[in-house]
């Protein structure tokens, strides 16, 4: 099977799908070269998919730390019911 690439060039799917390197000093050479290459009106879309993907991992991390401190005790629904307490007494006497 064969794709369509830019300026009409075609190119075969296997070197599409070919084994992209894990190693980060080997790959971020290669996504710098790809956002190089994107033409302007794309890089808002790029940029975006960019942000969504730190936004996941960062989500990722925060449900990853908060399980953690569910498991130690650090958060429990006493805890919970009590931070509230307190806060809304704080409110009352503002």
């Amino acid at each position: 099977m064969q794709v369509a690439g830019a300026y009409g060039k075609i190119y075969p799917m296997s070197t599409l799908i070919a084994p992209l390197p894990t190693d980060p000093i080997l790959l971020r050479p290669l996504v710098h070269a790809d956002i190089d290459r994107i033409p302007d009106e794309h890089l808002v879309a790029v940029h975006r998919l960019l942000l969504e993907s730190e936004i996941q991992r960062l989500a990722d991390e925060l449900g990853e730390a908060t399980e953690e401190a569910w498991r130690r005790g650090d958060i429990t629904e006493e805890k919970i019911a009590e931070a509230i307490r307190e806060h809304r007494q704080k409110c009352l006497h503002r």
